[in-house]
């Protein structure tokens, strides 16, 4: 129950407050815990059982990456919603809305030039670290007279899709990182790097048998560096480094303790056999 309480002719809505914040941190608690691919079965049963926080919910709840062909260039782009314009996405190759829109927003043709170049950067990124998959860079103004970069990358790990080694029935791997670049100020500027990691994996055939594992993790890293040599490689540097300890991460998290637990409750025979007392 909230108890609005009138104080010197005025209300005091602390109450209200205080439950909406509640409402908020137990959504976003949830939404934590459930696995990728079903975040966004989820997220929408939230927006229609709180309403109120719909705004709050899809601008703090990454969703595991979706994509559309652009049919002028022929390349695939990931949509998100840092490329959305009402029912429309942009894409980093034309720079057109699909479907098209009118009146949409652009970038600025300096910050165009700078988001050609770091999606063909990007996409070797891409290629070196996952041997293919999908990449998209994406740029806007802010109102702090800096702007905003968005590096998304997909990898379809199963055997239909980008998979080289046919291991997996199911596999995806969703990466979001956003860059707040704030104004150059002595040659000198702040970098705010948000990175967001979705795994998702699935097994099934006779050697491995039935398994399935999924989660995300995220990370922040600030950082005031010269832009001697340019943004993108400040902005790369970031990438490259928060990356590296995010895959270190769930290498430690998820594959180390599901190894640990599995061989605790089932050893390999050939550890069975080094315990079993000399007849």
């Amino acid at each position: 129950m909230v108890i609005i309480s009138c104080l010197n002719g005025g209300i005091d809505f602390s109450g209200v407050r205080a439950e909406r914040f509640e409402e908020m941190e137990a959504a976003l608690g949830l939404l934590r815990r459930m696995p990728p691919k079903q975040s966004e079965t989820a997220l929408s049963a939230l927006l229609s059982l709180i309403p109120q926080h719909s705004s709050d919910l899809l601008s703090q709840v990454d969703l595991p990456l979706q994509v559309l062909r652009d049919t002028e260039s022929g390349k695939d782009f990931i949509l998100c919603e840092y490329n959305r314009d009402a029912d429309s996405y942009r894409s980093p190759w034309s720079n057109k809305y699909l479907p098209p829109l009118e009146d949409a927003l652009y970038p600025s043709s300096e910050l165009r030039k700078l988001e050609v170049e770091a999606n063909d950067i990007f996409a070797i990124y891409r290629d070196q670290y996952y041997e293919g998959g999908i990449s998209s860079v994406y740029m806007w103004e802010d109102d702090n007279e800096g702007f905003v970069a968005c590096f998304l990358i997909k990898k379809d790990g199963s055997k239909s899709g980008h998979g080289r080694r046919g291991c997996l029935e199911e596999g995806a791997w969703d990466a979001i990182h956003v860059i707040q670049v704030g104004p150059e100020e002595e040659e000198m500027a702040h970098y705010c790097l948000t990175s967001t990691i979705m795994l998702s994996l699935a097994t099934d055939d006779e050697s491995s048998g039935k398994f399935g594992l999924s989660g995300s993790i995220r990370r922040q890293m600030k950082m005031d560096l010269t832009v001697a040599e340019g943004h993108l490689c400040n902005m790369g540097r970031m990438i490259e480094e928060l990356e590296g300890k995010l895959r270190n991460s769930l290498d430690q998290v998820y594959f180390g303790k599901t190894r640990e637990m599995v061989c605790t409750l089932r050893p390999p025979a050939e550890i069975v056999q080094m315990r079993l007392p000399d007849t």
